[in-house]
C-alpha cells in the first residue's frame, strides 16, 4: 500500500512510518500541519491514510478537516483517522457520503501493529474500521432508522461488532457463536436492510454506514 501519515508529534510520525515500512507498505509522503495534509492527499491520492485530528497551525480540527476536504474532491479516499479526541459532528460528516474507506481509532485504543495495519488495510480496500468509543458517541446523537428497528438484539450486536472492522469469525469469537451462525445473522440483517445480493463486502460497508448515521 501507498500510505500518508499526518501527524505533528514527531516521533509519533517517526514511529508509525517505522512500523509501516516494517510491515512492507510504502510511506508516499507525510505532513506535520493541515495544510501540509491536504497539500499531500491531493498530490499523491494514496492507498490510505492516516491522520490526526489536531494538528498545527491551531491545533483545533484540522486535520479531520483536510480529510473531508480531500474526500469531497475524491469521493471514497480512505482514510483512518488516529486520535486522542472523538469529534462527534465531523466524524459523522465523515461517514455521510457513505463510499466507505473510512476509520476512525483513539491512540489509547491501538494496543499492536497487527491491529493498526489490519485497520489501514481494511479501510484501503474500502471498508471501516470504527472504535467502539467512537461508535458510542456517534449512535448516543443518532437521528433514528426504521429499517434498524427490524433487527433483532443479536443482529444489532452483530452489526456493531462489524462496525469495527471484525470479521464473521471474529465476531463468533466475540459473541461464541459459530462462523456459520454469524454468518445466518448477517444474511438476515442484510435482508431487513434492503440490502441486495450482490458483492457481499459492498453490503459489509453500506449495513455499517447505515448503522453509523442512522442509529
Amino acid at each position: 500500500m501507498r500510505i500518508l501519515v499526518a501527524e505533528d508529534l514527531y516521533l509519533l510520525r517517526d514511529g508509525m512510518v517505522r512500523l509501516i515500512e516494517a510491515c512492507g507498505h510504502e510511506v508516499v509522503a507525510t505532513a506535520a500541519t493541515g495544510p501540509e495534509t491536504l497539500e499531500a492527499l491531493r498530490t499523491w491520492r494514496p492507498d490510505v491514510s492516516v491522520i490526526d485530528v489536531r494538528m498545527p497551525p491551531n491545533q483545533t480540527d484540522e486535520g479531520l478537516r483536510a480529510a473531508l476536504a480531500a474526500r469531497a474532491e475524491t469521493p471514497g479516499l480512505p482514510v483512518l483517522i488516529l486520535s486522542q479526541h472523538v469529534e462527534q459532528l465531523y466524524a459523522r460528516e465523515l461517514l455521510a457520503d457513505g463510499t466507505g474507506g473510512v476509520g476512525y481509532l483513539l491512540k489509547e485504543s491501538v494496543f499492536d501493529a497487527d491491529q493498526f495495519i489490519g485497520s489501514l488495510e481494511r479501510v484501503a480496500a474500502g471498508g471501516t474500521a470504527m472504535d467502539p468509543a467512537v461508535i458510542a458517541r456517534l449512535l448516543t446523537s443518532g437521528t433514528g432508522n426504521a429499517a434498524l428497528d427490524k433487527l433483532s438484539e443479536r443482529e444489532y450486536e452483530v452489526l456493531g461488532l462489524m462496525a469495527e472492522g471484525l470479521s464473521n469469525k471474529a465476531i463468533g469469537r466475540r459473541l461464541f457463536l459459530s462462523e456459520s451462525a454469524v454468518g445466518k445473522y448477517t444474511t438476515s440483517m442484510f435482508t431487513k436492510l434492503g440490502l441486495a445480493d450482490d458483492d457481499d463486502t459492498n453490503r459489509r460497508v453500506r449495513a455499517v454506514l447505515t448503522y453509523l448515521n442512522g442509529a
